[in-house]
C-alpha cells in the first residue's frame, strides 16, 4: 500500500472513532499535515508530520506506516511514532493545567444551608443582613 486517505488512517490509527469524527476534526482545522490544513481525502505517505489537536492536548507524530483497516491498538501503534518535543510538551502542558486546578472540590451544602438557598431564591429581595436579624443565621 502506497497512499492511503487521511481520514482513513486517522480512523485506522485510533485517533478518532469513527471516521466521520476524523473528517469533522480536519475539515476543522485540528489536523494539520506537514504544517498545512489538507484536505479530508488527501493522499498520505509514509514519512510525513502529522500534528493533532484533540482535547487539551496537541500530538506531533510521524507516520511509520499506512493501514486502511482498523485493528487492534497494539496494531494500530505501529503506524506511527509521537515526535519526542511532543510528549515533552504535552506532559509540561499537563504538570500546569494540575497546578492550576482549584485545591479542593467544594462542598455539597448541608440541610441548612440548602434551606437558605431556597428562602433566598424565593424571595430575593430580602438581604443577607434582613435575614440574620430574623435569627436565621444562629451560630
Amino acid at each position: 500500500m502506497e497512499r492511503v486517505r487521511l481520514d482513513k488512517w486517522l480512523w485506522a490509527a485510533r485517533f478518532f472513532k469513527t471516521r466521520a469524527l476524523a473528517k469533522a476534526a480536519i475539515e476543522g482545522g485540528k489536523v494539520k499535515l506537514d504544517g498545512e490544513r489538507p484536505k479530508v481525502s488527501k493522499e498520505l505517505g509514509v514519512g510525513v508530520t502529522l500534528s493533532i489537536r484533540r482535547g487539551h492536548d496537541e500530538e506531533l507524530v510521524e507516520v511509520l506506516a499506512l493501514s486502511d483497516q482498523r485493528g487492534p491498538a497494539s496494531a494500530a501503534q505501529a503506524l506511527y511514532r509521537e515526535l519526542p518535543e511532543s510528549v515533552e510538551r504535552r506532559e509540561a502542558a499537563r504538570l500546569q493545567r494540575k497546578a492550576s486546578a482549584p485545591v479542593a472540590p467544594r462542598e455539597k451544602p448541608n440541610k441548612k444551608a440548602r434551606r437558605l438557598i431556597h428562602r433566598f431564591k424565593r424571595d430575593p429581595n430580602i438581604g443577607w443582613a434582613a435575614r440574620e436579624s430574623r435569627g436565621h443565621f444562629r451560630t
